[in-house]
């Protein structure tokens, strides 16, 4: 019964689709999450403060948005598989520069041509799930690849630091290189072009097109909720693999892997849960669970002091899964605020945005964050209270954002169901 309800909802090529796009998800997840453990041995080998790291994150959201930025006029004028698999490629040739850096000028850079490249990737990748996918099984599909941030949890960033614990921290960067070419060259072969939305007018100059996207009211309203929803995870996430060594007394080689890795698995497991809740109790009743949820956890994980392995392990799962109900349930709804001729213009520049107030909200980490002598990280807690208060700022801005979306659905309902009664009756 179960095997033939998977088989009407999914084609064997959207199958593909969906798995194909959530170990793409992964690499540039991982390549992005990688810092976070590695940034107590990064502060340490390269002798830098946690404002100086805070810019390496930042540096990587900051250039992300702005390229995100530049190809958005131009993201709905190609073949979206031509479209990801240049970018792919630049975000490759970016880890392998962070694979390669001697010191922190040089990772400096190359973070920035990472995210230069890296930061369409997401938007992109949106938009082809858009494109092949109808918006009531969206929460199931944002699930399914949301998963690809659990797997680079319980895969990816325990080996990873398996990998630097070992050699040293280039290591990891050069996994996600040999993982990310063999998945490039997967799509290369066998995705399908997908040109559907090339069918429309888009004789509009770039940037004028760009233009349109970012002076229209409704689309404003999400990418005001996108810099909201960028906050959390680039304020505390940066810092997260520090202040479990420093404040939490975890430990650095043995239990540090197996916290992330443990985290990791119940995201995974709860991930396409999740998102068929999302589907069938609501996104956006989904989105205010996960908020609620999350807000509380933090205000506890913010506020703790030396604590039993254990305990940490049971904050971080719950809080974890309480940022997949939100990434889930948000992604998905945000696919519905665009028409069919916006949609990759649309999703480059709301990607661009939650990477541009991610960096910012990185930088101001930095500065709210005090460490002195490698000792505990001083100030978390405030970190804590001003991620809780855009999380519930974020809540709001979503409500108005359902409501629009059910609007116009209404308003698409009966103008085409208008004129069929008309000559029924």
């Amino acid at each position: 019964m179960t095997a033939r309800k998977t088989k009407k909802i999914f084609t064997p090529y959207q199958i593909f689709i969906i798995a194909i796009l959530a170990f793409l998800q992964f690499t540039v997840v991982l390549d992005f999450m990688v810092i976070s453990p590695l940034g107590v041995m990064l502060m340490d080998e390269l002798s830098i403060s946690p404002s100086k790291f805070g810019v390496v994150v930042s540096a990587y959201a900051f250039s992300a948005g702005i390229s995100g930025l530049l190809a958005a006029g131009f993201a709905d004028k190609f073949d979206r598989k031509k479209f990801l698999l240049f970018f792919y490629v630049g975000f490759m040739i970016g880890t392998i520069l962070c694979a390669l850096a001697p010191n922190y000028h040089f990772l400096l850079i190359a973070r920035i041509v990472s995210g230069t490249f890296g930061g369409v990737i997401a938007s992109v990748s949106f938009s082809i799930i858009t494109d092949l996918f109808p918006l009531n099984v969206r929460g199931r599909v944002m699930g399914f690849v949301q998963m690809a941030f659990a797997a680079s949890q319980v895969l990816g960033l325990p080996v990873g630091l398996e990998m630097a614990n070992r050699f040293d921290w280039h290591a990891p960067f050069w996994l996600i290189a040999i993982i990310g070419v063999l998945v490039g060259v997967i799509i290369s072969i066998f995705m399908k072009p997908i040109t559907a939305h090339l069918n429309q007018d888009h004789s509009i100059n770039p940037f004028k097109h760009l233009y349109s996207i970012v002076s229209r009211s409704w689309y404003l309203q999400a990418f005001l909720a996108a810099t909201l929803l960028a906050t959390g995870g680039f304020m505390l996430m940066p810092f997260g693999s520090a202040f479990s060594v420093h404040n939490l007394g975890v430990d650095i080689k043995n239990q540090l892997p197996a916290l992330y890795g443990i985290t990791g698995v119940f995201t995974i497991i709860f991930g396409p849960i999740l998102g068929k809740l999302s589907d069938s109790v609501g996104k956006y009743t989904m989105f205010v669970v996960g908020t609620i949820l999350t807000s509380i956890i933090v205000a506890i994980y913010t506020n703790l002091g030396m604590t039993a392995f254990w305990l940490v392990v049971v904050i971080n799962v719950i809080m974890f899964i309480g940022v997949s109900s939100r990434m889930i349930a948000s992604s998905a709804l945000i696919t519905a605020v665009p028409d069919l001729k916006d949609r990759g213009a649309f999703m480059s520049v709301y990607s661009s945005v939650r990477q541009i107030a991610g960096g910012l909200a990185a930088a101001l980490a930095g500065v709210i964050v005090v460490q002195q002598n490698d000792g505990p990280l001083q100030q978390y807690d405030i970190l804590g209270y001003v991620v809780i208060a855009t999380m519930l700022l974020s809540m709001f801005m979503m409500y108005f954002i359902n409501r629009g979306i059910q609007r116009n659905a209404s308003v698409e309902n009966s103008s085409l169901h208008g004129p069929a009664s008309e000559e029924a009756s």
